[in-house]
């Protein structure tokens, strides 16, 4: 079942509300100028009254409140828009490699082999 509005609003609030205990600059006003967007429309997104913003826009949400962007733009139905660019240079590899790791690992499995690969612990060839 594809996210709600609700969902990715609640979130956000939820995570610069938290900051804004600490840091006045998380106002939602405030807030809204940093990412760039309007204090009406950010309301509406956290009411869950409006969509979620642009990709971009939710990676500077993500930036600023110091969590993980694909996580967000998960919860928003999106997907970072450098993805499809590194899919379309490797189209029939990345493919079937997101295809093989989505059937047969866990999360954890990933999580691990995209540490060896970070590390070079992998060997290429």
């Amino acid at each position: 079942m594809p996210p709600t509005f609700s969902e990715f609003g609640q979130r956000i609030r939820e995570l610069r509300e938290e900051k804004r205990k600490s840091d006045p600059a998380f106002s939602l006003r405030r807030f809204a100028l940093s990412v760039g967007i309007s204090a009406a429309f950010l309301s509406k997104v956290e009411m869950g009254e409006s969509p979620p913003p642009k990709a971009e826009n939710i990676k500077k949400i993500a930036e600023l409140l110091g969590t993980n962007a694909d996580e967000l733009l998960a919860l928003a139905g999106k997907v970072d828009p450098d993805l499809p660019e590194i899919i379309r240079e490797q189209p029939r590899v990345m493919a079937d490699f997101l295809r093989t790791a989505q059937a047969n690992l866990t999360e954890e499995d990933i999580k691990i082999l995209t540490e060896e690969i970070r590390s070079g612990k992998r060997s290429s060839k």
